[in-house]
């Protein structure tokens, strides 16, 4: 049984990853708030999960505040791992690195431009680990766009909630295209690409790409809730005028294509969107 060590075990992803590959990996956890990593022992780890982040805050935090926790905190994992031995470093990374919402798909091999300091942060963390990259020490980057899964947050859980409570929303025949990964699915991208010691940057993302209308149909049908969508004229340009960054968020599109990921891992997602979305809400494993 492979030795794993693994970062942010109390988080969405961690805590499910745990859950799901407790049988399959010797799993110990290291946690930089309550534990020091000076006294970290890699010696008998085979791969290291760096899960641990200081994501993306709608109130705000300090350029400093993401270097320290996103790229310094992160060398010192990835050295410290080196230098003990263990052969596989994977990170968990963010689509952030490309820039933010668009119309062209983002792969494996789009110029990155990240525009906030969190998505500048987590691309620095990408390309000092690389550097750091040996034949006896390989580094695995996996870049995610929303994460989404019973016991999920910020952003889908407002949705969610705002679905439980309103009948009539006037997001109706909004066009727009997002990718998101369920948390099935990225889970499952790691185990795929630990057991066949692949490095190198990979993507992760459901099969089929949601606009919010579709994610708001598929939320309501799964809280057996009667939902109407209209379409209010002026609507859409009122909230771009008044709230910018919610706009961005019900009407930008920001769509991956990871076919390369695919082709180099073999991958098939387990889950299907309507199986995600089903699950978060219905709480099914």
């Amino acid at each position: 049984m492979k030795k794993l060590l693994i970062t942010g075990s109390n988080g969405f992803v961690g805590s499910y990853f745990i859950n799901k590959y407790k049988n399959k990996y010797d799993i110990k956890t290291f946690s930089f708030l309550k534990d020091d990593i000076n006294n970290l022992d890699c010696k008998d780890i085979d791969i290291v999960f760096h899960l641990s982040a200081l994501v993306h805050q709608m109130g705000g935090a300090s350029a400093e505040e993401y270097q320290k926790i996103n790229v310094t905190q992160t060398l010192q994992l990835a050295n410290k791992a080196k230098e003990s031995g263990v052969k596989h470093f994977v990170f968990m990374s963010t689509v952030k690195v490309y820039g933010e919402e668009t119309s062209n798909k983002y792969s494996e091999n789009t110029y990155c431009n990240p525009e906030d300091d969190y998505g500048k942060s987590k691309l620095k963390a990408e390309k000092l680990l690389l550097g750091l990259e040996s034949d006896n020490f390989k580094i695995s980057i996996i870049r995610t766009p929303i994460i989404y899964g019973y016991g999920v947050k910020a952003n889908i859980k407002n949705l969610v909630n705002l679905v439980k409570k309103v009948s009539i929303l006037p997001f109706g025949n909004i066009q727009n295209k997002r990718s998101m990964v369920y948390i099935g699915n990225l889970c499952h991208l790691v185990d795929v690409l630990v057991t066949q010691k692949q490095n190198g940057i990979f993507l992760a993302s459901d099969d089929e790409p949601l606009s919010t209308s579709k994610l708001i149909e598929l939320i309501a049908i799964n809280l057996d809730k009667k939902i109407y969508l209209i379409k209010i004229p002026f609507f859409e340009s009122l909230l771009k005028l008044v709230k910018p960054s919610f706009h961005k968020r019900l009407y930008g599109s920001l769509e991956v294509d990871n076919t390369l990921t695919k082709e180099k891992l073999n991958l098939k997602n387990p889950y299907s969107v309507e199986d995600g979305i089903r699950t978060m809400i219905k709480k099914e494993i």
